[in-house]
C-alpha cells in the first residue's frame, strides 16, 4: 500500500495556503492511488518541545539510563522516523514566517537529528542513514525571496533533510501572497505545479 506522509506546519491549519497546497497534491494522489494511505503530522497541534537541555539529554542518554520522561520523548522521536521511513512520499507546508521556518517545524526537524539513527560521522563527514524518497516542499511567502539572494529557509531545509538522507527534494514556491494582485496569480501558478506532480 502507497503511503504519503503530510507534514503541516501552519499556524493557520487547513486555512494555510501552504496547507492548501498540500491538499491539492493529496486530492490528486489519491486519484492516483486510490488504496493508498495518507498519514497527516500536524505539528501545530503536537505542540512539540523546543530543543533545550531536556530534550539534548534525553536524544543522547543510552535506553538503560533514561528516566521515564526521557524515554517518552525518545520513543516519540522514534514515531517520527518509523513515519519517515515508511512514507513512500512526502509532502511538507514550509511557510514563512520572519524569514524563517516555523519554529514548529524546527523543532520537529530536532526530534528527527538522532545520530547513528538518522545520520552518522565518518572520516568523509556526515552521512544520511534514511532511504531517499521523493519530498515536496511547499513553500509559502507574503514577498519574493526565492531569487532575491535572500531566503534562508528552503536552504536551511533542503540542507537538513539531506543531512538525514533525502535529497530528491522538489520546492513549489508560492510567493508574493501579500502583494495584492500578484497574489492570485502566484497561487494559481502554484496550484497547477501542485497537481502536475502526480
Amino acid at each position: 500500500m502507497a503511503t504519503l506522509l503530510h507534514i503541516k506546519s501552519s499556524i493557520f491549519g487547513d486555512e494555510g495556503k501552504s496547507s492548501q497546497l498540500a491538499a491539492t497534491f493529496i486530492e490528486h494522489w489519491k486519484q492516483a492511488n486510490p488504496k493508498g494511505r495518507v498519514l497527516v503530522r500536524d505539528l501545530i497541534a503536537e505542540e512539540l518541545p523546543h530543543l533545550d537541555s531536556f530534550v539534548v539529554g534525553a536524544l543522547m542518554t543510552p535506553e538503560a539510563e533514561r528516566s521515564e520522561a526521557q524515554q517518552a520523548l525518545v520513543d516519540r522521536s522514534d514515531q517520527f522516523i518509523r513515519e519517515i521511513k515508511a512514507a513512500d512520499k512526502i509532502i511538507i507546508g514550509v511557510p514563512m514566517y520572519n524569514f524563517s521556518i516555523p519554529t514548529q517545524l524546527k523543532a520537529y526537524f530536532d526530534l528527527l537529528a538522532r545520530a547513528g539513527v538518522t545520520f552518522k560521522y565518518t572520516d568523509q563527514g556526515s552521512v544520511g542513514l534514511i532511504e531517499d524518497k521523493p519530498v515536496y516542499l511547499f513553500a509559502t511567502r507574503g514577498g519574493l525571496y526565492n531569487e532575491s539572494g535572500i531566503d534562508f529557509q528552503i536552504p536551511f531545509v533542503k540542507q537538513f533533510l539531506g543531512f538525514i538522507g533525502l535529497t530528491s527534494v522538489q520546492v513549489i514556491f508560492a510567493e508574493g501572497l501579500n502583494m495584492g494582485a500578484v497574489a492570485a496569480g502566484s497561487l494559481a501558478q502554484a496550484e497547477q505545479q501542485v497537481a502536475a506532480l502526480n
